[in-house]
């Protein structure tokens, strides 16, 4: 059997490759589920083929720095096949987590997936060596296998347990830990033994050939993840002020003329009257549209944009949950949980639980509750006149 080692410079170039390709995917993911389903699947597929293509990449890089002491060369339909399994398992992964209701369930089985996607293109990558073969042992196959199960799942929880901007970055080191783990875990359970036949069934590439498409697409993913920075990093620009009075701009419209002549204080039937709507926007088919507030139901954090609901629909508004909050609360809407803005015109029933408690939507079929904090009880008690 033959010695080897590994370039320490290449052990961290192939580490900020998957760092770049995991941030590059999972922050072009933000916010997807709420959009239209061909859009979502767009996105979808740009994701896979970014993280997938990083998988790839991070794998090649290391690969290069793999140092040996034979000349050994790679069959290039092996090299492929490796890259596209990489890209359709992630895709899977991804298509559980934005296609379908997101439960713990399916978030595991995501994991799963793509842990079993970062290993079966690593074997693959490397039954394409040529002049030079590995052995694999059924102990290390084993023991790598379940550290890209294990932290492709602690990958994933990160990314997708709270859409925010936070958890995204966790879930990206986690992304990039979890592929170059896996992939040294499963190196140290290799061995190499030189080969003279080289029996190919594809075009032969050579290390410098290798090196010149994974700096490709090494360059690809960086730019990629520069994309995403700027709109990942940047605050959006402010809305337009709403159609609030100009008399007095400290005061929102709704309740402007109570400060001219003053009235009791309303009782409970009135603190959830109907006010004057505001034009909520959100964005569909590439264009902004509004929705008045009157007919949304709910609405939640994704990110650090929201998902109004509306009845039979769904949709992504550029407002954060905390800039809804603020232009929202003066037309009645209340802030039941940090993630959950209500309209309670639209609440069917309350349900309390101990110190917490539920609000439930009859008529929309897109949000059928939305968790009441302990903090939040009070006022929603009040609100609802329970």
């Amino acid at each position: 059997m033959l010695e080897f080692s590994h370039n320490p410079w290449m052990v961290a170039a192939s580490f900020a490759v998957a760092l770049f390709a995991g941030f590059s995917g999972l922050s072009l993911l933000r916010g997807a589920s709420a959009l239209a389903t061909n859009r979502r699947k767009l996105l979808v597929v740009i994701a896979a083929v970014v993280l997938g293509g990083g998988i790839w990449s991070m794998h090649f890089v290391a690969m290069l720095g793999l140092q040996l002491p034979v000349i050994f060369f790679y069959d290039g339909l092996n090299t492929l096949i490796s890259a596209l399994v990489a890209i359709l398992m992630v895709g899977l992964a991804l298509l559980l987590l934005h296609f379908g209701r997101r439960t713990r369930a399916r978030i595991a089985l995501a994991g799963a997936v793509l842990g079993c996607g970062i290993a079966a293109m690593h074997y693959i990558g490397m039954l394409g060596m040529q002049l030079c073969g590995p052995v694999f042992g059924l102990p290390g196959i084993a023991v790598s296998l379940l550290t890209a199960l294990g932290l492709s799942n602690l990958a994933i929880w990160a990314a997708y347990g709270s859409r925010s901007k936070a958890h995204i970055l966790l879930g990206t080191l986690c992304f990039a830990v979890a592929v170059v783990t896996m992939h040294f875990v499963a190196m140290a359970g290799t061995e190499f033994y030189r080969s003279e036949a080289a029996g190919t069934a594809g075009p032969v590439l050579s290390n410098a050939l290798l090196a010149m498409l994974v700096t490709l697409s090494s360059f690809v993913i960086s730019g990629v993840a520069l994309l995403s920075g700027v709109s990942f990093f940047t605050p959006p620009e402010p809305q337009a002020t709403s159609f609030a009075s100009d008399t007095n701009p400290t005061v929102p419209a709704p309740f402007a003329r109570h400060d001219a002549d003053p009235e009791p204080a309303p009782d409970v039937a009135e603190a959830v009257a109907p006010a004057i709507s505001l034009p909520v926007p959100f964005e569909r088919d590439g264009k902004t549209h509004f929705a008045e507030s009157t007919t949304i139901a709910a609405i939640r954090a994704e990110g650090h944009y929201t998902v109004i609901y509306t009845g039979k629909h769904k949709h992504l508004c550029p407002w954060s949950i905390s800039e809804a909050c603020a232009r929202l609360e003066p037309y009645r809407f209340l802030r039941v949980h940090r993630s959950y803005l209500i309209n309670p015109l639209h609440v069917s029933h309350f349900q309390r639980t101990k110190d917490t408690g539920v609000c439930f939507f009859k008529e929309v079929e897109t949000l059928a509750q939305a968790p009441v904090s302990r903090s939040r009880l009070a006022d929603v008690k009040t609100a609802l006149g329970v």
